[in-house]
């Protein structure tokens, strides 16, 4: 099905099983976070695209995946640990700062 299914030579270190196959990360919320994140900073040309090697940037990209933690900010308050509450707080000023200096450039 996906890449959990199939051999995984650039496997990150440490996530091989024996088999072989890529281990995928756990379903958390802060793993949601951090992708989103990931993705974020890969629209602003913050980090290279892991296929091509290159920055690019999308403001428009960058703008939907911002909007979109903000609108998980919303919809999960008073539902999360106090340390997701911290990371998609923290998350949600770099990304919007990094889209203002941008913005303004």
């Amino acid at each position: 099905m996906g890449k959990n299914d199939e051999s995984c030579d650039s496997c990150p270190e440490g996530q091989v099983r024996k088999d072989g196959k890529c281990v995928m990360p756990d379903v958390t919320f802060s793993a949601l976070v951090m992708s989103l994140n990931t993705a974020a900073l890969l629209h602003l040309g913050e980090i290279s695209d892991p296929g091509s090697g290159e920055k690019q940037k999308d403001v428009t990209l960058a703008k939907h995946t911002i909007d979109t933690l903000v609108m998980l900010e919303d919809k999960t308050k008073g539902n999360l640990g106090e340390d997701e509450k911290n990371l998609l707080k923290h998350v949600l000023y770099d990304l919007k700062m990094r889209f203002v200096k941008i913005e303004n450039s």
